[in-house]
């Protein structure tokens, strides 16, 4: 008899952004798969096993939870964020589809989270109030050609761009090289929001302008939001700057 397979968003990592949904998922899974730091945000009960696995393991750790969910076990595959953008639901979907007959019949949900933009978003205020994309710069599973291509795209239609994934040991020179990207076509006061650990305790939110932006200012942990040119900086004296893109939009250029 085949089990049940759940992947769950955890959100950024504030407890409070966990939703409901994805705490009675949790709270009815027996096996959960996920990158330890995932994994390790959980309080699981007695009867209830981690299986913990490197974060670049996405497809390898997908067969092994589809394969103990074919056993009939139910199961859940957890993600930070949203697992729908950038993260394990789509890495379980592929997994289904090159793998054998019996796995299109798990019964197979998704749960939502907040993701990393979204939690950034809301502590500066509404650069997302617009048409905005997310693009990652991770050239593991395409090749930065396409990734410099996108932003250029992006960036020429006037979207609110979101990067995730920005840097990382092994990738130290992409987020410089797309700010050198993103400086040929928008003007160099565009806001550049700076979001690591949004609701966290190690919280870090800043704004420059990107003839500023410093791509040394952001790690791993880091979601970077690059403002359109409709986008807007409101200064409040001793309170923070609030962020803001218009719900409408021209097209002019400042």
């Amino acid at each position: 008899m085949s089990g049940r397979l759940t992947v769950i968003g955890l959100g950024p990592g504030n407890a409070d952004q966990v939703t409901p949904q994805a705490a009675n998922a949790v709270a009815e899974a027996s096996f959960f798969y996920g990158y330890k730091p995932y994994l390790d945000r959980l309080e699981l009960r007695d009867d209830q096993i981690r299986i913990a696995s490197d974060n670049r393991e996405e497809l390898a750790r997908s067969n092994e939870a589809l394969s103990k969910a074919a056993e009939g076990h139910s199961v859940a595959v957890v993600s930070g964020g949203d697992p729908g953008v950038f993260a394990m639901a789509a890495a379980i979907c592929e997994a289904i589809e090159a793998g054998p007959a019996e796995w299109r019949a798990i019964d197979l949900s998704v749960v939502p989270g907040v993701t990393a933009m979204l939690a950034v978003a809301a502590r500066i205020g509404a650069p997302l109030g617009h048409d905005f994309c997310a693009i990652s710069l991770s050239d593991n599973l395409k090749p930065w050609d396409l990734i410099e291509l996108r932003l250029l795209a992006a960036a020429g239609a006037g979207f609110v761009i979101a990067l995730y994934n920005p840097i990382s040991k092994a990738r130290p020179w992409q987020l410089g090289r797309a700010f050198e990207c993103l400086k040929a076509i928008l003007p160099g006061i565009t806001p550049v929001i700076f979001g690591r650990a949004a609701g966290r305790p190690d919280e870090r939110i800043e704004v420059f302008l990107l003839a500023d932006a410093d791509a040394e200012k952001a790690d791993m942990s880091t979601c970077i939001i690059i403002g359109s040119p409709e986008t807007r900086i409101i200064r409040r004296g001793e309170r923070p700057a609030l962020v803001y893109t218009p719900r409408s939009a021209t097209g002019s250029k400042r």
